[in-house]
């Protein structure tokens, strides 16, 4: 048996499953009505919409099996999210990866699988919808379209609630999507006792920058800034915009001392950014740090409340420092004499 191996976006992939937050959930008449129509149209006794996690295969629907899971390392959904095209065994005997697979020369007796991935906008391969037989039996170009058009059915349904969660120009997540992923996030640190930090962020000057340059130029600032945090983050790290300039990351499973490779990373990534953009702005930032703590944190909200706070206070001590109110310049994009510009002044004082 080949035990499926893991996709290369595999940490992007679990993140945006468990953001949609389908696993484990009632079940849907929808895709009900999807797998029974496959069973029906196939002449097939088993059609699943299944969906792949770290260890298992969970089924949101299925037709003519006992049971919600099997594990990920036995499944032939595991082997379909590796490609693009639905995955097609026409006898699993005859297949090296599958003939002494324990699916295979036990219940439920797979010899034929039909199956199509389940893909995001962000291109993760979520699960599949498939159709199993006990018996052998080819697949025709016909049968293949019929499936593929099935699959499409319940794929759009995913995207649908996928970009309700995603912010339409950064593609990072948005307000709902940080909710959805980070409440998950901080459940699952509290279950094993991760450590977690949450970085609350803002774009310094971004009303200067739309100001000056005009709402294009400052909506280029905020994907470019974006881009820039996915590059300095690390790949499970949960990274979202909140809205406006504001920009928030968990940290699960981290230490302080992550934190502060990563601020080294993001540091060197915004300064390459700076010198090499040439927008006539520089780029920088504030942020607040909130250890996750679970007696005090009953949720994401008092985590971003807290965070919130504490990026105002690191803002304010970058404008006033101890030895007086005065411009601050690497706080401000303007490069060209903006210490002069009594309104520039005005706005980073105020800010």
């Amino acid at each position: 048996m080949e035990a499926p191996n893991l996709p290369e976006n595999e940490n992007l992939r679990l993140r945006t499953l468990r953001m949609l937050n389908v696993l484990d959930t009632n079940p849907d008449k929808r895709f009900d009505g999807v797998t029974r129509l496959a069973c029906h149209i196939f002449q097939a006794p088993i059609a699943l919409i299944s969906f792949v996690e770290h260890s298992r295969q969970w089924f949101k629907s299925c037709q003519g099996l006992q049971g919600t899971e099997t594990p990920r390392y036995v499944s032939f959904c595991g082997h379909t999210i590796l490609q693009s095209e639905p995955l097609v065994v026409t006898d699993a005997l005859l297949d090296h990866r599958f003939h002494d697979n324990p699916l295979v020369l036990g219940e439920p007796n797979i010899r034929f699988y039909a199956g199509f991935p389940l893909i995001m906008p962000n291109q993760t391969h979520l699960g599949t919808l498939c159709v199993i037989d006990r018996k052998p039996r080819p697949f025709t170009e016909t049968e293949a379209q019929l499936l593929t058009d099935l699959g499409r059915l319940v794929q759009q349904d995913l995207v649908t609630l996928y970009l309700t969660m995603v912010d339409d120009l950064t593609l990072l997540l948005n307000r709902r999507g940080i909710q959805s992923l980070g409440n998950q996030t901080l459940k699952l640190c509290k279950e094993s006792g991760y450590p977690c930090f949450l970085i609350f962020l803002d774009l310094t000057r971004f009303k200067l920058i739309n100001d000056r340059y005009g709402h294009a130029e400052g909506d280029y600032a905020l994907t470019q800034f974006s881009r820039i945090l996915g590059d300095s983050f690390r790949d499970i790290d949960v990274v979202g915009r909140l809205g406006g300039d504001e920009f928030v990351v968990l940290l699960a499973n981290a230490s302080l001392e992550d934190w502060e490779k990563i601020q080294t990373r993001l540091n060197q990534n915004v300064a390459y950014y700076n010198q090499t953009s040439h927008r006539g702005y520089d780029l920088s930032y504030n942020f607040g740090v909130v250890a996750y703590d679970p007696l005090q944190h009953a949720s994401l909200d008092d985590l971003l409340a807290q965070g919130d706070r504490l990026m105002y206070l690191h803002k304010q001590s970058q404008i006033w420092p101890k030895t007086g109110p005065q411009f601050c310049q690497p706080l401000c994009p303007l490069k060209v004499g903006a210490e002069k510009d009594e309104d520039a002044r005005k706005d980073c004082e105020a800010r």
